[in-house]
């Protein structure tokens, strides 16, 4: 697991022996599993364990702010 992106108190990795498609794992108080989709797509939460709504929104707040980046950092560690 490699932390690729800190924000607003929440941490967001990418596992390194992880499955397509292109997605990160956040940590707050709970966490959740965000895909990263494409650049004419916005990402999306696909499930949240331990988080509440207002946390999960800000999780994909970050994602959404931070999307370009992270892709590039998939593919660095995917391939």
């Amino acid at each position: 697991m490699v932390t690729v992106h800190r924000a607003s108190g929440m941490r967001v990795v990418i596992y390194l022996e992880d499955h397509p498609p292109a997605h990160v794992h956040v940590f707050g108080d709970g966490e959740a599993k965000i895909e990263l989709l494409g650049p004419d797509e916005e990402p999306r939460v696909v499930w949240t364990k331990g988080m509440n709504r207002a946390e999960a929104r800000r999780a994909l707040a970050i994602i959404r702010a931070q999307r370009d980046d992270l892709l590039l950092r998939w593919n660095e560690l995917h391939g």
